[in-house]
């Protein structure tokens, strides 16, 4: 990457920020104009980086700004019509997750950005975390074994949102990792939630069914006192551990389990074929994963590869939100995933 690319970032709210903070000092990226409604954020932005030029409205932007690609980090109810108007400008586009508020709008951008030989990539953070690639390196060399099932918490006390529930805001996160590690998305999914607002959905508990009778669980919560961020997957041969609240040391793994091959069939059985064995916390090297996205973003945009967070990936992750807020309307009956 010889060029810098010139980008702009729409939004400038807590993302927006870290997204300037980032383009300003990457020698891959020139940001060239930061958009929002409030004049603080622009204030703030300018702050940050006093060579980007400041828009109110997306139109002035367009067409008084030239840049390559653009990074959207508006509110999700948003998301699709500027991403659009983006992508009938010609504009590469990184859009934060969820990609749109439904996969009909996601299928649309999809085929725009087809259609004029764009990139389209969503957001999807943690498919660029160091631990949860590592997780994947072990799913895919065998090391886990067999995976029987797996789970993930995503609780805290707040932040609440307005334009989206707590599922669409947090489970997002989950189930790209889910789809990941698995290489497929759900084929049902069943879902209950439950609200102390009075309305909408403020937790939600989570079954997802891939392919192969592979089980996922997720529980996300904005009325958690306990801040939890934790992916496990089981193996027969291994506990894989991500724990994304401690600094270092994300990653355990527990070398112990009951072997794919020897199943018991009774409970003295099953004594006998417990494997005991090490802990180990794996020596990894983290990055910022949000860094190491915009890096993957600009890459895609110089050498006409396809995102690893693809505007496909996207797709498939709105499909399930929806399955689920359909299985939470019929009180868990489980829904196929479109």
């Amino acid at each position: 990457m010889n060029t810098p690319v010139d980008v702009v970032v729409i939004g400038s709210g807590y993302w927006g920020r870290n997204y300037v903070r980032l383009l300003s000092h990457l020698p891959e990226a020139n940001l060239v104009a930061v958009c929002d409604q409030s004049e603080g954020r622009l204030e703030e932005a300018a702050k940050v980086n006093p060579n980007a030029v400041l828009y109110k409205d997306l139109e002035s932007l367009i067409k008084g700004t030239k840049f390559d690609a653009a990074i959207v980090c508006t509110n999700p109810s948003n998301h699709f019509k500027i991403t659009r108007r983006l992508l009938q400008a010609g504009k590469h586009t990184l859009v934060e997750k969820p990609i749109t508020t439904s996969s009909k709008d996601a299928e649309t951008l999809s085929k725009i950005a087809a259609e004029n030989n764009l990139k389209l990539m969503v957001g999807h953070t943690f498919i660029f975390n160091a631990g949860i690639r590592e997780i994947k390196n072990y799913i895919n060399s065998g090391q886990v074994g067999k995976v029987y099932y797996m789970y993930a918490r995503r609780t805290n006390l707040g932040p609440i949102r307005d334009d989206i529930n707590a599922v669409w805001d947090l489970a997002p996160h989950d189930i790209s990792i889910f789809n990941y590690f698995m290489e497929d998305k759900p084929e049902w999914v069943s879902a209950v939630g439950s609200a102390f607002r009075g309305n909408g959905v403020d937790a939600g508990f989570i079954v997802l069914n891939y392919p192969n009778g592979k089980v996922a669980n997720i529980h996300v919560s904005w009325a958690d006192p306990h801040k939890v961020r934790e992916v496990v997957v089981i193996g027969s041969e291994q506990r894989v551990v991500f724990n994304d609240m401690v600094s270092q040391e994300k990653v355990t793994i527990y070398k112990k389990g009951i072997p794919a091959s020897s199943i018991p069939h009774n409970y003295v059985d099953y004594q006998f074929s417990l494997r005991d064995g090490d802990i180990v916390c794996p020596t990894i090297t983290y990055g910022e994963p949000l860094k190491n996205q915009v890096i993957h973003f600009l890459e895609c945009v110089c050498n006409g590869k396809e995102p690893m967070t693809s505007s496909k990936s996207g797709e498939d992750v709105i499909k399930v939100l929806e399955a689920i807020d359909k299985s939470m309307s019929k009180n868990g009956v489980p829904v196929k995933v479109g």
